[in-house]
Order: structure tokens, then C-alpha cells, then sequence
């Protein structure tokens, strides 16, 4: 059903028309912050929602670049917050995408070097892929430290204990041009309350880049290996049946560009419509990759459309 509706084009949609494209598509991606929920909070509706979809029959997937936690955190959120359908099965991460990556893409054969949180270093070991410890004397340093053997891969995710005994190690070891350098999605920052923000994956990943002369493999979106997990693991995914909602233009929806899906923007998170509309109007045709077909306040706008549908089965 790709490109079959005349409206689309970083237009915001309601009504009859979200309707009609609930019915068109048979598979839905989306986005956690900013989307689903901010922080520890549900964004109103969404639970009803995603629950609503599961329960019509929808394929539902959660792809988010948050490597921070492993999935099973994630189920007891979800239910937590009221999305009482989700299961283990439908929730994509950074980390356990780069798991998969590391696991049965390239087969790594060795230890992983991670800079990242717990939630990262977890879903490696789930997945049988030794992670190097660290157990460094308080006051080393990299002309003093030692350096694990046998390590096969840096991957670098978000870490909110960054050191920069971390950043040289990591360094060393891609030395070696048989090292992996993996990142778990390039990320520059994350909004947080009072205007303030969070560096993320990205800003550590390119420190490590400028350190080492090389560049990283990106793991999350907007790479086309998170879709690629979802195809192995679903039967049937047609990129044509598949609809992608995000709230950040240069990741989610050059992320559904990427893998020739069609692309909505919800603005309860980090882009609003006017910069879509920017990219939109540039004369870059590299930017049009960045515009989503649909926009809509939130993914609650989703509601009217079940309600509708319920009235006319009664």
C-alpha cells in the first residue's frame, strides 16, 4: 500500500483517513521515548492503542535505540505502564540487535570490549558473547592498565559511567584492524526536563572514531539491520504492509526511508512538524529521506479511528 494515498508528504492526518490507513497496514513499528512514553510516564492513550492493535491482530514491534536495558526490563515496563499485551518477542533494542549482530552475522570469536550500561553487557552474555570485565586498580591509567586479551570487537553504546581510562582502552584495542568497531545507534543527545539534555551513543561513538581513525558500524536505527532482525524473526513482513512511528526525523524516519517502509511522526517528542517541513522544501534531495509521510499529534489521534470501527460492527 506504499505511496498509496494522495495526502501523504509530512501531512497531518486524521479521522477517516488514520482509519484508512490502520486498515491498510498489517505491521507497525514504533518508537518508545517520545512515543509510547516519556521517561516513567505513558503518553495518554497509548496503551489503548497498542493494546487495540494487538488485540484486531496487528503485528506490533517496539524498535528503540535505548541500550540501557535488557528486553525482559522492558516487558515488566510496558505492563507496568498498562500495555498489557506486549510480549518478550516484540521489543527490538539497540543491544539486542547488536547481540544478534555480533552473534550470528559476523560470529565473533572472542571478547567484546563494551562501553555501555549493564542492560548493554546483558544481553551479550544472554546471547553466549563474552564481555571483557573490568577490573582495573583504582587510580590506573592506560600507560599502567592491563589490556585483555583475545578482544574481538569495541562496541559502544550509552554509558553514563564514561571514563576516559574507557575511551583509551577502547582506543588500543582498535589498533588492531581485526577489531570490530560496533555502535549501538548513533544517538547525539536525549531531551530531559528543565531544557537540559543528555549526550548519547553517538557523541561517545564519534570520540572513539576521531581517537581511532576509524568509523563505527551502527547497529540501530537508522541502519537496516534492526529491520532485518524483525523480517528474520517475523514470517512475512512485507515493507509495504509496514508502517513506522517515531518522533525523531533524522533517526525513525530516515530509519522507515531506509528499509522502504512508510513513515509517520508523532510530535510528542523530539522533531516537530516544522522542521519535517524544512526538509521537505530543501533543495537536497538527500534530506526528503528525513520527511515522514503522516504526522499526527499523537499516537492517541489513533483512538477515534477504533471507536469508529466498533460502531460500525455494532
Amino acid at each position: 500500500m506504499a505511496g498509496a494515498f494522495a495526502f501523504k508528504g509530512c501531512q497531518k492526518i486524521r479521522g477517516a483517513q488514520i482509519r484508512g490507513l490502520l486498515e491498510a497496514k498489517d505491521f507497525f513499528l514504533f518508537d518508545c521515548d517520545g512515543v509510547i512514553w516519556h521517561g516513567e510516564n505513558a503518553i495518554t492513550g497509548a496503551a489503548k492503542v497498542v493494546n487495540a492493535l494487538i488485540r484486531r491482530g496487528k503485528n506490533v514491534v517496539f524498535v528503540t535505540n535505548n541500550c540501557t536495558r535488557p528486553r525482559e526490563n522492558y516487558v515488566s515496563k510496558f505492563t507496568r505502564l498498562g500495555f498489557t499485551d506486549v510480549m518478550l518477542d516484540q521489543i527490538f533494542s539497540s543491544s539486542y540487535c547488536s547481540a544478534l549482530y555480533l552473534r550470528d552475522v559476523v560470529k565473533v570469536r572472542g571478547q567484546v570490549f563494551v562501553i555501555g550500561c549493564e542492560g548493554l553487557c546483558r544481553e551479550l552474555l544472554e546471547a553466549g558473547i563474552p564481555c571483557v570485565e573490568e577490573t582495573d586498580e583504582p587510580g590506573a591509567t592506560i600507560y599502567n592498565c592491563a589490556l585483555a586479551p583475545d578482544v574481538k570487537a569495541v562496541l559502544v553504546g550509552h554509558d553514563d559511567k564514561l571514563t576516559f581510562l574507557k575511551l583509551a582502552k577502547a582506543s588500543c584495542y582498535l589498533r588492531d584492524p581485526e577489531c570490530l568497531f560496533l555502535a549501538t545507534d548513533n544517538d547525539p543527545w536525549h531531551p530531559l526536563s528543565g531544557g537540559r539534555i543528555l549526550p548519547g551513543s553517538g557523541s561517545l561513538t564519534a570520540a572513539i572514531e576521531v581517537a581511532s581513525g576509524r568509523k563505527a558500524t551502527v547497529i540501530g536505527k537508522p541502519s537496516r539491520f534492526m529491520f532485518e532482525c524483525i523480517s528474520s524473526q517475523f514470517s512475512g513482513v512485507d515493507p509495504a504492509q509496514c508502517l513506522m512511528v517515531g518522533d525523531r526525523l533524522e533517526t525513525d524516519m530516515l530509519f522507515g526511508s531506509n528499509c522502504g517502509l512508510d513513515t509517520m511522526l508523532t510530535l510528542t517528542g523530539v522533531s516537530q512538524i516544522e522542521e519535517a517541513q524544512e526538509y521537505r522544501n530543501s533543495d537536497l534531495d538527500s534530506n526528503r529521506s528525513y520527511v515522514p509521510d503522516y504526522v499526527v499529534d499523537t499516537i492517541a489521534d489513533f483512538l477515534p479511528a477504533f471507536e469508529e470501527n466498533e460502531e460500525q460492527n455494532d
